[in-house]
């Protein structure tokens, strides 16, 4: 069944990660936090499932990590109780998640022969992709040392959860953009910020001048 959407696997993974950056511009900050960013989440999972559906060993994997991220918005629905254990295992099944996404949509996007809608939206994915895994570090380290990061801890504190700000900084670090609102205040968050950083500047300069090569080629064996 899902075989027939694997000529739409990028569309479908793309229009995900939308939901996931601007999903909060149409609900109540509090209620898009709490209860629809972890649905939204689970379906950006679930359509990468399809992504994966030719190498079946990743695809279970995915599978299991799909199973574990429904287990953790169960429990959080519920307010069962647990220790920040609990905490990390959920942060850690979706940086696993965003680890395996990244490398399989840039081998699907750099092997691609011909360079079409689905390869650009793939490109565009990636790098959105890049942008989470930078947002899954960032938070892991902020619940791992609290105050890692300006003005997060204060919001907290508040009440106000700090997805949304760490998205915010992880995606304004990745495009080197820094505005200097959100400034990382310890090692581990200034090592986390010049891997992001990083990580978009190789993507930007490499692979997206590789495909870009191949659509220039393409065209003039076309013409």
């Amino acid at each position: 069944m899902l075989r027939k959407f694997y000529p739409y696997r990028f569309e479908l993974l793309f229009f995900s990660q939308i939901l996931i950056l601007f999903g909060s511009l149409f609900f109540p900050l509090g209620f898009y936090e709490v209860f629809l960013s972890p649905i939204i989440f689970i379906l950006n999972l679930l359509a990468s499932v399809i992504l994966f559906l030719e190498n079946k060993t990743k695809m279970w994997m995915v599978i299991t990590l799909l199973i574990v991220a429904i287990f953790c918005f169960g429990i959080d629905v519920f307010k069962i109780s647990f220790d920040d254990s609990f905490t990390f295992l959920h942060l850690g099944t979706f940086f696993l998640f965003y680890i395996l996404l990244t490398v399989e949509l840039v081998g699907q996007v750099w092997s691609a022969k011909r360079v079409g809608k689905n390869v650009i939206l793939g490109l565009i994915s990636g790098y959105i992709s890049l942008g989470l895994l930078g947002f899954f570090i960032c938070m892991i380290i902020e619940m791992a040392t609290p105050g890692s990061f300006s003005t997060i801890l204060e919001s907290s504190l508040a009440g106000a959860p700090p997805v949304e700000k760490l998205i915010y900084y992880s995606y304004i670090t990745l495009m080197t953009i820094g505005y200097g609102e959100i400034v990382p205040l310890t090692t581990m968050a200034r090592k986390a910020s010049i891997f992001i950083g990083l990580m978009g500047q190789i993507y930007s300069v490499i692979l997206t001048a590789i495909i870009v090569g191949k659509y220039i080629s393409q065209r003039t064996v076309l013409k």
